[in-house]
Order: C-alpha cells, then sequence, then structure tokens
C-alpha cells in the first residue's frame, strides 16, 4: 500500500477521576485532537479517544487496547504523571511496555522548566509496545502544546525542540507509516537518508 493511502492511528487517553466521573470537563482530550489536526499534514489522522480513572488497572487495560486491538501506532496519555498518590500513569505506562525511550520525558522536562519550576516534579515517561509510540503528555492544555511544540523565540524560531520533532522518525523505525507535518507548528526531524519526496498535500 503507498504511504499517502496509509492512516495513522491515534490513541488519546485522559487521565483523571474527577473528569472521567463528570465532574469537569476534560480539557486534554480536545486540546491533544486539536493540536495534532495543525501538526499532522500527512497520512490522514484516525483518533481514537478513551477518559478513564487514575487507576493503574484501567490504564494498563486502555493502553493495551489501543495498541494490540485498535491497531494505534501513537498513543499519547495526558494527566496521572505528578507525585501524589493517585499519579499512577508512568507506572501503568512502563508495565505495558517492551522497550522504554528515555529521551521523550528527559525533554518533556527541559520543555516545562523554561515555564515552572514544579516541572522538575513531572515523571512522564515514553515507551514503546509493538508497533505503537507511547507517550505521557502534562494535564493541562498549555502544557501540553509547550512539550509538544517546544520554546520558540519571538521570531517564531525554535530555541528548545519540542518532543513531537521526533515522533514521526520513531515511528518510521518502528514500522509506521510516514508521517509530514506542517513546519509552522512543528517541524519533523528525520536523516537525510530517512526523507522522502513531498506527497503534495
Amino acid at each position: 500500500m503507498h504511504a499517502a493511502t496509509v492512516e495513522l492511528v491515534v490513541g488519546l487517553v485522559s487521565i483523571s477521576d474527577r473528569a472521567s466521573q463528570g465532574v469537569y470537563k476534560d480539557e486534554g482530550l480536545p486540546a491533544l485532537e486539536e493540536w495534532l489536526a495543525k501538526a499532522v499534514a500527512s497520512p490522514p489522522v484516525r483518533v481514537v479517544k478513551r477518559l478513564i480513572p487514575d487507576e493503574r488497572p484501567a490504564i494498563e487495560a486502555a493502553l493495551k487496547e489501543l495498541v494490540d486491538r485498535v491497531g494505534c501506532h501513537l498513543v499519547l496519555t495526558t494527566g496521572g504523571t505528578g507525585p501524589a498518590p493517585r499519579d499512577v500513569t508512568p507506572e501503568a505506562t512502563l508495565a505495558v511496555a517492551d522497550k522504554e525511550m528515555p529521551g521523550f520525558g528527559e525533554q518533556m522536562r527541559q520543555v516545562s522548566l523554561r515555564f515552572v519550576p514544579t516541572a522538575i516534579l513531572s515523571r512522564q515517561v515514553g515507551v514503546i509496545r509493538k508497533q505503537a509510540l507511547i507517550l505521557n503528555l502534562p494535564g493541562q492544555p498549555k502544557a501540553i502544546k509547550e512539550t509538544l511544540e517546544g520554546v520558540k523565540d519571538e521570531g517564531g524560531k525554535t530555541i528548545v525542540n519540542g518532543i513531537f520533532a521526533a515522533v514521526p522518525y520513531c515511528i518510521d523505525l518502528i514500522g509506521g507509516p510516514y508521517i509530514e507535518t506542517h513546519d509552522a507548528v512543528v517541524k519533523a526531524f528525520r536523516p537525510k537518508s530517512a526523507i522522502r519526496p513531498k506527497t503534495g498535500t
């Protein structure tokens, strides 16, 4: 199948006791979906969403389902990554992992530390399970955007790379579809040998 006809399947998982109970409106899933729509130029993106409580078995089950049954290439979680007793997203993510990808968590903290000193309390991780990259993102829409896009100066020049710059090449390496991004939002980085001609989208 030609790369242009393949779809990118993305799982979005918002982890929140109160939002999952309807106490307040979840903001993580809409923020992620909106950002992906702006950032990914091709292939078409199919989003599969889950809103679940801060329960480790529920998180593990959702991640396994999205990767093993739905066939997601990328799973983004939001929430549950702090030091509080109910914050168990990293533990659940590591429990379902085949490989850990420490650079993603390191870079997220690097970006967030530009904005708040408490970013050092964040425990986000990145892992690979089968054909999918799973990334824990912060809970707040502003922080989600910052960690994905990075830090830019007033002229729009990137000072600190966001993590999404490395996502397309990672997905190439684990056998997923070839992702092109809108450079104005986030510029995907690949070695020259891995760059394909533009699809014209």
